[in-house]
């Protein structure tokens, strides 16, 4: 069996075992309802379960197993059907949207499908070589693109514009892509990033300016790997220049407060209580996003599920680094509404303005620094023109 082949052998058995995995957490939550529905027979009258019941999800738990162990079997005769192909968009897709998801989980299982951090050109990983010798025909000018929640790389070209080819071709910068589990926790992927970047600087043989173009999630690691670059002395954040921030939740995103609120919602009733850790099948890196959590210190020893209101450390904007924010509104026009609840559909414009009412943790970023775009949603940000004239202008100062 060739290595590609194997490779997809290895992503199905994860598939298998995530199936089973699954089959097993709603099975429990079944029985759950069945028992608070069971416990409360005496008050509805005759009770509406018998003790089978208990053997009965036992047994659907230990088939879900055996189903597993199938499945690979069956995954194992497939895979040498499956032929030598190189990885579509939309398989990329669809894996890093899961990785968004429960891409925690997928590390915790050392599972094939759990994406780890690399730099990427075209969909493909850079091998050291190959990053080292692109600097160098770059004359060291280096724009880092960093993409958001479930997404990868791949999905900076959208409507057929990228911003970092159009930047190359203004200004003859090197592209290069961060592609990143984004269901980890923020400080555990700006640690990582740390290092990346940090590894870069070591071993280049010119001078480096870095400049980074972050949508999303990907602007909360981008600082996130700034302050832990500074506080471990790492070299590479006196390369860094400029960071353009696009629909980045610094103050967090309202649909990530909402799920919050929905488990507590969902805990109120017995028979509702049971779904409650449904809404719970969410990654680290969606819970990171209720406050904008860029440290480790702001989830470490508590229920990331627990509505404790934000307890961050403020974090100001890197020291000595030209910083820009580009917010959106799905309205024509902006206004108080639009600012605190609408936003770009996900983010409110406050809070990718890094605006906040505690003066510690607001951003504070300079008029000239910002900008609102009108009629258009998060996602559109990545391909309007309007926001890359934004972006040539700040890269021209």
């Amino acid at each position: 069996m060739s290595d590609n082949s194997k490779s997809k052998l290895k992503n199905t058995k994860g598939i298998a075992t995530l199936t089973a995995d699954a089959i097993i957490g709603v099975s429990n939550i079944a029985e759950s309802l069945h028992q608070t529905i069971n416990s409360l027979g005496g008050l509805l009258g005759k009770p509406v379960t018998s003790g089978i019941s208990g053997f009965v999800y036992k047994s659907i738990r230990t088939k879900a197993k055996l189903l597993s162990r199938g499945l690979d079997s069956q995954f194992e005769q497939l895979s040498t059907l499956l032929g030598e192909r190189e990885p579509s968009p939309n398989r990329e897709a669809a894996l890093s949207a899961l990785n968004g998801v429960i891409g925690d989980y997928l590390s915790d299982q050392n599972s094939s499908l759990a994406i780890t951090m690399k730099l990427r050109r075209e969909g493909k990983t850079l091998t050291e070589p190959e990053i080292l010798n692109a600097i160098k025909q770059s004359n060291g000018k280096l724009v880092i693109m960093i993409h958001g929640l479930c997404m990868n790389d791949l999905q900076w070209n959208r409507k057929e514009h990228d911003h970092s080819k159009s930047l190359a071709s203004d200004f003859g910068f090197l592209p290069l892509y961060v592609h990143y589990n984004t269901g980890l926790h923020i400080s555990d992927n700006g640690k990582e990033l740390s290092n990346l970047l940090e590894n870069i600087i070591e071993k280049a043989s010119i001078p480096v300016e870095i400049f980074i173009v972050a949508h999303s999630m990907g602007g909360l690691v981008s600082r996130s790997a700034y302050h832990f670059g500074e506080a471990s002395n790492s070299h590479w954040v006196n390369h860094l220049k400029k960071i353009i921030f696009l629909g980045t939740p610094h103050h967090g995103a309202l649909s990530a407060k909402a799920a919050n609120w929905l488990d507590k919602f969902l805990e109120i009733s017995p028979y509702s209580a049971p779904f409650a850790s449904l809404t719970k099948i969410r990654s680290s890196g969606i819970t990171d996003l209720r406050y904008g959590n860029l440290l480790r210190e702001d989830w470490e020893d508590r229920n990331r599920f627990e509505l404790s209101g934000d307890r961050r450390k403020p974090v100001p904007l890197p020291n000595g680094v030209s910083c820009y924010t580009i917010a959106a509104t799905t309205k024509k026009e902006s206004n108080k509404i639009n600012n605190v609840i609408i936003g770009d559909g996900l983010v409110s414009i406050d809070s990718a303005l890094g605006k906040h009412i505690d003066a510690g943790f607001n951003l504070s970023f300079p008029k000239s620094h910002q900008w609102v775009g009108t009629d258009m949603n998060h996602f559109d940000v990545l391909s309007d023109p309007s926001v890359y004239s934004m972006i040539k202008k700040w890269l021209k100062e």
